[in-house]
């Protein structure tokens, strides 16, 4: 149970948030018919494990400095800058950074002893003489600056309110997906959702990189796969693809963010790009039409041919070069046109190809109908109609050591439809409201099928590009489901709505002043 507390002025927030009905630090408004306003502290999202907010804070002006030291390093003063960069915006102030930790203003310390923060926790203390942050990890003080930002106004400059917050985040991986194949969308529109994303300490993007409407990466030993595949996208659009160095730099930027880049290549099926550049990956040695609509499943790789893996070998061992993060992910989603048996030997020989180039398996959960090898993650995206028996493979796979990535799509595809009147997105997941993309356990979410929260990796919300062609949509169907997602991954709960779609509401002006586009769902008391 959350519990709140109030003694000589001060908020206590034990556990994830506070309810704005009871904060005593609310600006109720009685009978103006507007939504309280809620105090800084009781407004965080995602929900910090841990909040109290108490006595004078620390104002930010003119003469404020982002200290990072002593012994911080190289990567702790490019926490600092970055934080320095998104202060400076919205407060208008210079905010040097500097090294050293003596002084007033913000401070970053690493504290490798710090307790209960883990490797992307931390501690946000504010008083008069300044605000410090303190984590183990560099990691942690970028999370930290995340709330920090929201302490402080959208615009001008403001107050940090006294208090202190320990925070940890209840799973290890919080992501997002982007579908960049069945339309195409640029790096720099890419970080744009970076840097969303990593304000609210989501920590993976998951790019789907290629599929049966376009190819959207170089790769050097089969160089038609982008030049012709992925000239093509979902309606007949132009397509385009990446370079490696615009990869390179994309990877680079999210990880100054914390957010690691899983790549997608789709095998054995939804491969039609690459049949339409390469004759020979087809079994009938004929090339295919390139391909602009949006049905699934006619598609599928030469199973028996040898040279089929020369390309699964020579594109995963391009990709693992460029891609530093653990993970490479392998597809094995409706291969409907290949038999089971041929879809098994395929993902075996697929998976010891990752290997080999010193990686870990991410793929879609059907790869447990087959053989997972040791240490492979499997991505869930079934649905409350998904039959019982491909809930028990999953559940099998789970209870064999497989971590599991949760995305189901009637709770996280942001794809889906919000309601009837919706005009993006496809709703054959069923239609999702912003309610019922938050208000769920992740940790139970199995359980029935005998999948225990200690299987859970953790949560990753998928947008599929089928009806999605430019960056308002793109961020009108995300948002606000995707702080749902940043909330169901970081903080421990129980889950509220009541309480939650208060704080959603305070992120508006935020949103707003970002320009980001996102749907005003009716059953948020909107500021």
């Amino acid at each position: 149970m959350r519990v709140l507390r109030r003694t000589l002025g001060t908020l206590l927030v034990l556990g994830a948030a506070v309810s704005c009905a009871a904060s005593p630090e609310a600006d109720a408004r009685p009978g103006d018919g507007r939504p309280a306003a809620l105090a800084p502290y009781a407004q965080l999202l995602p929900a910090p494990a841990s909040a109290r907010a108490e006595g004078p804070g620390y104002a930010v002006g003119a003469g404020t400095v982002i200290r990072t030291g002593p012994g911080g390093g190289e990567e702790v003063r490019r926490v600092g800058e970055i934080l320095a960069e998104q202060l400076r915006g919205p407060s208008g102030l210079p905010l040097p950074v500097v090294d050293g930790a003596d002084g007033d203003g913000i401070r970053l310390r690493l504290d490798d002893q710090a307790q209960a923060t883990g490797a992307e926790g931390y501690r946000l203390e504010s008083g008069p003489g300044g605000v410090t942050l303190t984590a183990r990890t560099p990691a942690g003080l970028f999370h930290a600056g995340q709330t920090l930002r929201q302490l402080l106004p959208v615009a001008g400059p403001g107050t940090v309110p006294g208090g202190e917050i320990t925070d940890a985040p209840r799973f290890a991986y919080r992501g997002a997906m982007l579908d960049i194949a069945r339309h195409h969308f640029t790096a720099e529109q890419v970080k744009r959702y970076v840097d969303q994303l990593a304000q609210y300490k989501v920590n993976t993007l998951h790019l789907h990189l290629t599929d049966d409407q376009g190819w959207r990466i170089a790769v050097d030993s089969w160089p038609r796969l982008a030049e012709y595949g992925g000239g093509s996208e979902v309606g007949g659009g132009p397509g385009g693809y990446w370079t490696k160095d615009q990869y390179r730099d994309l990877v680079a930027y999210a990880g100054e963010r914390y957010v690691d880049v899983v790549p997608e290549i789709d095998m054995p099926g939804h491969v039609n790009a690459a049949q339409a550049s390469y004759a020979e990956l087809n079994c009938d040695g004929k090339a295919r039409e390139r391909y602009t609509g949006i049905k699934v499943g006619f598609s599928s790789l030469c199973v028996g041919e040898e040279r089929t893996y020369e390309f699964v070998d020579d594109v995963l061992g391009e990709l693992a070069e460029l891609t530093p993060g653990r993970y490479l992910h392998i597809g094995g989603d409706e291969a409907h046109s290949t038999p089971a048996a041929d879809y098994a030997a395929f993902m075996d020989r697929a998976q010891q190809i990752v290997g080999r180039h010193g990686k870990t398996v991410v793929a879609w959960h059907q790869l447990a109908t087959a053989r997972p090898a040791p240490g492979a993650v499997l991505q869930y995206w079934g649905h409350d109609k998904t039959a019982a028996a491909e809930k028990a493979a999953v559940a099998a796979a789970a209870k064999a050591g497989h971590p599991l990535i949760l995305s189901p799509a009637d709770r996280l595809y942001l794809d889906m439809k919000y309601d009837l009147t919706t005009k993006p997105g496809l709703a054959w997941a069923g239609l999702v409201p912003v309610r019922r993309a938050y208000d769920w356990n992740p940790g139970t979410y199995l359980a029935a099928a005998g999948v225990p929260e200690s299987a859970v990796l953790g949560v990753e919300a998928p947008l599929w590009t089928e009806t999605i062609a430019n960056r308002a949509d793109l961020e009108f169907m995300a948002f606000p489901r995707v702080l749902g997602l940043a909330e169901l991954g970081w903080s421990p709960g129980p889950r509220n709505w009541a309480d939650y779609s208060r704080r959603l509401a305070a992120q508006a002006p935020r949103l707003d002043a970002q320009g980001i586009t996102y749907y005003r769902a009716p059953d948020v008391p909107w500021q």
